[in-house]
């Protein structure tokens, strides 16, 4: 007998993509759709989709770009692209409606699906991913100035991230020193594994350039919050090198229904803290249902 809270592995041609997810859980149950950030892909998953598989049908692909997911030479590598690809992902296999978890690289994707059907989304899990000005600090003044202006002298302005001590900082960089201990050094070896193989680099900086685009979408995304109102779960990483700890007031300015869980960890929070974010998880989606009015 098949056990369904255990991980399938699995690749699928869609949009032309052959498309890495992992999947477990009762094909009737919600639906959770965990998008992963950069460097990194649905591994970095594997401790909460069991757990999360007990009450959720779980999905997690490699976005193009990332892990063991093969694209075609001439694909877009923007986040609409990899929306429409996810979104192709889910019609394949008929995930109608789903929990989305917003992480890093992974909110872009997210919030693409939300904007064009806000209707399919169930909730928000909201870990280190920024949709507001707000999260944005002095770090990312040089990024700025790139994507409103592309030209090689901003490009050269840019800190050195693609390569094996960026991914290494993604995980490590700029966090007190007590926690770097509980980081097993698997994680960022692997994703640079898989970065370094030809082109991707260059790939990875077309995907950055792209996040200009969603930075331009804030506005969008804030009245998506404030109209919809989305049932949100925001488990945060407070020590992450890259977004704001002033995000988290930002999203809970727009969203009513806000379950906030802030913890001494880094923007890879389930690195560190996987068992008590599933268990947190596993709660949001079971009263989110819950709550919700039965249908006639």
């Amino acid at each position: 007998m098949l056990d369904v809270q255990k991980a399938r592995h699995q690749t699928v041609k869609v949009d032309g993509v052959d498309l890495f997810y992992r999947e477990a859980g009762q094909r009737d149950a919600p639906g959770l759709l965990l998008l992963h950030g950069q460097p990194s892909s649905s591994y970095s998953f594997r401790d909460v989709i069991s757990p999360l598989a007990s009450v959720a049908r779980v999905v997690a692909p490699d976005l193009p770009g990332f892990g063991f997911t093969e694209a075609p030479h001439d694909y877009e590598y923007t986040f609409d692209a990899m929306a429409r690809t996810v979104d192709a992902l889910t019609r394949e296999i008929g995930l109608e409606r789903f929990f989305l978890y917003i992480h890093d690289f992974g909110a872009p994707v997210a919030y693409y699906l939300a904007l064009a059907r806000p209707d399919r989304v169930l909730g928000l899990i909201i870990q280190n991913g920024n949709a507001h000005e707000e999260g944005l600090g002095p770090v990312w003044d040089a990024s700025k100035a790139y994507w409103a202006e592309p030209t090689l002298e901003n490009r050269a302005n840019l800190p050195e991230w693609l390569n094996f001590e960026g991914v290494r900082h993604t995980y490590v960089g700029d966090i007190p020193d007590r926690l770097k201990p509980q980081f097993a050094p698997e994680g960022w070896h692997l994703d640079w594994e898989r970065m370094s193989r030809p082109g991707l680099v260059e790939i990875q900086f077309r995907i950055f350039s792209d996040y200009g685009r969603y930075v331009a979408r804030f506005p969008e995304i804030s009245a998506y919050h404030r109209d919809h109102q989305p049932p949100a779960l925001l488990i945060w990483g407070r020590h992450d090198p890259y977004f704001e700890l002033d995000e988290v007031m930002a999203y809970a300015r727009e969203l009513d229904r806000l379950d906030m869980h802030i913890y001494d960890g880094a923007h890879l929070l389930l690195e560190t803290h996987h068992q008590e974010c599933a268990a947190l998880m596993c709660e949001f989606i079971v009263n989110s249902q819950s709550a919700m009015p039965k249908s006639t």
